[in-house]
This record gives structure tokens, sequence and C-alpha cells, in this order.
């Protein structure tokens, strides 16, 4: 995930945006009419059946490496920051796929040390018994504060910001 700069130069993190669904189709994406099998486009239906496809890369990252196929309930989480062309269905680059479970929610933003996300949308509380992880599943032994974080987790208080403990937060490096 890049880091834009406004016209004052200052960085801009990501805002991520989601939007959930079913898949109803995957296939080969490419650009300049060359299609390598590495891009893909997943083409997600909502209830009230308005259709994004999103592009999915190597970058795009998919919670639990989950293989992804048609009827699968998702949630996918892209840069709102990025310019999008003006077509119909919308057409985003995801950034992180995350497959729908029951009593499962999942959160994607940026932390600050004090593990509040920068859209103030949720404050984290972290247990022992949460796991704290890094894209491909290694064990993370830094802070995970000041990182873009994927944060799963079951419940949140009532409270502005809504806190949680989380039951896993897996670190997204470099983002």
């Amino acid at each position: 995930m890049e880091i834009r700069y406004n016209q004052f130069g200052m960085s801009q993190r990501p805002v991520f945006l989601s939007f959930s669904g079913v898949i109803t189709g995957i296939e080969s994406a490419g650009s300049m009419g060359r299609y390598d099998g590495c891009s893909q486009m997943v083409t997600v239906e909502n209830e009230s059946g308005n259709v994004v496809n999103f592009f999915m890369n190597a970058e795009t990252f998919v919670v639990d490496y989950t293989t992804l196929y048609e009827s699968l309930p998702v949630t996918v989480f892209y840069n709102g920051n990025v310019a999008a062309p003006l077509i119909y269905p919308p057409q985003y680059m995801a950034a992180v796929i995350a497959p729908q479970t029951e009593g499962q929610m999942v959160y994607v933003g940026y932390f600050n040390n004090v593990f509040l996300s920068s859209d103030q949308g949720l404050k984290l509380n972290l247990a022992p018994s949460t796991t704290v992880v890094t894209q491909n599943n290694q064990t993370f032994l830094g802070n995970p504060g000041g990182h873009t974080l994927v944060v799963l987790y079951s419940q949140t208080t009532r409270s502005i910001p809504p806190q949680t403990t989380p039951d896993k937060i897996i670190v997204l490096c470099g983002q």
C-alpha cells in the first residue's frame, strides 16, 4: 500500500473503505492485453444488488489464506484515497479480502502507539490471549502500534470509540 502525499508535502495514510457481499465471479485480469494468471478480478454483489469489481494481485492480503470461490461471503477493504475510474460497476484495487465468519468482525486501518485507529473508530486493548502475527503468519515481535493492522475480533464496548480485545492482529508491515 503506498503512502500518498497531499498538496503540502505531508504524508497521507490510506483510508480503508469496505464493501461486503458474496463473490459472484472470479476471472483472470491483466493489463495491456497481457494475462499472466497472477492478477484476478473478483466481482462482489451485496444484498441490495450493488456490484463492485476488485482487482486482486500479489499485494492483496487474503485473511487466513482462504481460497476464494464463487458464493463465498467476503468483506473487501480498499484504499479510499486512490483515484478510481468513473465506470459501472465500480472497480477498485483490493488491499485486504476477509472471508466472513459467523461472530467475527474485521477492521483494517492504521493504529497509533496507544492502539487507537486513525479514524478513531476502534480502540484496541491487547491481552495475553491476543495473537499478533505478520502477513506471512509469523509471530510479530514488536509493538503493533504505529502500523496498519487487520484486526479480527468478536465484540466491542458501546463506548466512543468502541473498544475491543482482539482475537488476532495481523500487522501489514511496510504499509
